[in-house]
């Protein structure tokens, strides 16, 4: 039985999916209300102006970061040594950690995650599969999580991706896997990005 294709075995499909999550994050510096009618981008207070935003992403998105991702899973192991970017042993799951440099709203409540959630889903909606959101705790603020099929060709792969800030900035957590893959990297991933990581 042929071992599905992973995001781990194909640099090309991981690097369209980066490039195409950086367009959504330009989109969704549109303004945004959170509580009392104030007006804020998704990506922070000061939007940056698209030429230097998309400068930014490219960068970021490509893997440039101070810091790596922790992984408490055993045997995961980091892709071509780097640290933000790790693979279960079988190679059917993947990590990604990014940051943006972008500014990014502290999330201070239920309310504001899912605000936030609300606007994210609109625009995943319109480029990914099924869209799913929700707020999540993270002891004393909130993130949100974003569960999506991504397709390219004829292959589709499932997304679960985090969205929480990191000192201000933009930071993503993002694990895929071939759509209707089984191994034990696929639930531990999830859980990992669900309740760990921060």
């Amino acid at each position: 039985m042929a071992r599905r294709e992973s995001w781990a075995g194909s640099p090309r499909r991981l690097t369209d999916l980066t490039s195409h999550l950086s367009r959504l994050l330009i989109w969704m510096s549109a303004p945004l209300t959170i509580d009392k009618g104030m007006p804020v981008s998704l990506m922070g207070t000061m939007p940056t102006p698209r030429p230097a935003l998309v400068s930014i992403l490219t960068l970021s998105l490509l893997g440039s970061s101070a810091s790596a991702l922790i992984v408490p899973m055993s045997g995961w192991v980091p892709v071509n040594g780097n640290a933000n970017v790790w693979t279960d042993t079988s190679g059917a799951c993947l990590l990604r950690e990014e940051r943006s440099g972008q500014a990014f709203p502290v999330l201070a409540s239920q309310q504001e995650a899912l605000a936030f959630a609300a606007k994210l889903r609109v625009q995943l909606s319109k480029s990914m599969g099924p869209v799913v959101v929700q707020p999540v705790d993270r002891a004393g603020f909130w993130a949100v999580l974003a569960a999506y099929d991504y397709k390219k060709e004829d292959a589709t792969y499932k997304v679960s991706q985090l969205y929480i800030n990191d000192a201000g900035i933009l930071r993503t957590v993002t694990g895929s896997s071939a759509d209707g893959e089984k191994g034990a990297c696929v639930n531990a991933m999830r859980e990992f990005i669900r309740y760990l990581a921060d």
